[in-house]
């Protein structure tokens, strides 16, 4: 039998629809819990796609993917 794991402590892919208000209710909405979540982020997508000892044009194609999608939307507004 798995041990259950807490609410809190569940991914969002793992959390079924009927929970998802009270696992909302749960984050840490705060100036320092948003900024922790971006760098927790970061980390994981550093860790899987750049800081890898095979290192492929995955992680950095896809960061200059962005840039390129990001500088397009600046330059025509008006599309």
């Amino acid at each position: 039998v798995p041990a259950a794991v807490l609410l809190k402590d569940t991914k969002l892919m793992d959390v079924k629809l009927g929970q998802l208000g009270s696992w909302l209710a749960m984050r840490d909405f705060t100036p320092g819990g948003i900024m922790g979540a971006v760098r927790r982020g970061y980390n994981r997508y550093y860790n899987k796609y750049i800081n890898v000892r095979k290192g492929g044009l995955g992680g950095i194609s896809m960061v200059l993917a962005g840039y390129v999608v990001l500088s397009y939307m600046w330059s025509y507004s008006h599309v």
